[in-house]
């Protein structure tokens, strides 16, 4: 790719969604989607559970076909440059897909030699040391908690350094502690410039993290924007004088102690 074509490639959005349709049958998945994520931002795509999140992240990953509509992903054309879009993406699904039998440094140095990398064990080493999983890279990964399971998962999806990662309900079946420690990566991840599309039903999640939040209702965007501009979709607020309470994520964390450290997990049953 020339100098021109990769800095217009740069200036356009990282996913652009046009007008997608899906369906099962009788059973309209996906009715018309169109919205934009720009580069090195989070996007949480909010939804119930059957709203579309998960198909419309497979289309997007090339795994299934839209019955219409367009997009782009990296600036290139899911139809047409299918191959190009897998080279710039990685996906994580909603549970941990990794090897419990091997160790953590072996998960990630087998997945940097399935991408034909060199060196395998340098790009393990520095993986376990940014997902802050040094100490326990040598530890089968039976014994992990759920949220350095879920890091480790984010960790192997990063190999080979994709421009766009998709994170599909990533803190399913985490406690609280689990789901800050993923917070804490996915953060990151912007900061150094990856850009994140988000699935999640969780509200607090999408409004913790992202910069943009599309909500997905009965296959189409209902309402796309930030935090800010979807609050004024709402009447203006009536000033009431009421005695704060702790929320039990607050009340959790002070009882354990604070946030965890990033290498206290404990083998959980």
């Amino acid at each position: 790719m020339n100098d021109d074509l990769r800095a217009a490639r740069d200036r356009d959005p990282a996913i652009r969604v046009r007008d997608i349709e899906k369906s099962y049958q009788d059973l309209a998945v996906l009715r018309g989607v169109s919205f934009d994520v720009a580069r090195g931002s989070i996007v949480a795509l909010l939804g119930s559970n059957g709203a579309g999140k998960t198909t419309l992240v497979r289309i997007l990953c090339t795994l299934l076909r839209p019955d219409a509509g367009s997009a782009t992903v990296d600036g290139f054309d899911l139809a047409t440059q299918a191959p190009r879009v897998r080279e710039s993406i990685s996906l994580t699904g909603q549970f941990a897909a990794v090897d419990e039998i091997l160790t953590g440094r072996e998960n990630l140095v087998l997945v940097a030699r399935l991408r034909h990398l060199a060196d395998p064990g340098r790009v393990a080493d520095e993986l376990l040391a940014r997902f802050a999983l040094t100490d326990a890279g040598p530890r089968r990964v039976s014994t992990y908690s759920g949220g350095m399971r879920r890091r480790l998962d984010i960790a192997m999806s990063l190999i080979g350094q994709p421009s766009v990662i998709f994170l599909d309900e990533p803190t399913t079946g985490l406690d609280p502690e689990g789901r800050l420690e993923v917070w804490r990566v996915i953060r990151e991840l912007a900061r150094q410039g990856t850009t994140v599309l988000l699935t999640t039903q969780h509200l607090d999640e999408a409004e913790q993290l992202a910069d943009r939040i599309a909500i997905l209702h009965q296959g189409r965007i209902i309402a796309d924007g930030t935090l800010a501009e979807l609050m004024r979709l709402l009447p203006p607020a009536t000033v009431e004088y009421v005695e704060k309470q702790p929320t039990l994520e607050e009340i959790f964390l002070a009882v354990v102690g604070g946030t965890s450290t990033p290498e206290s997990g404990e083998h959980r049953s």
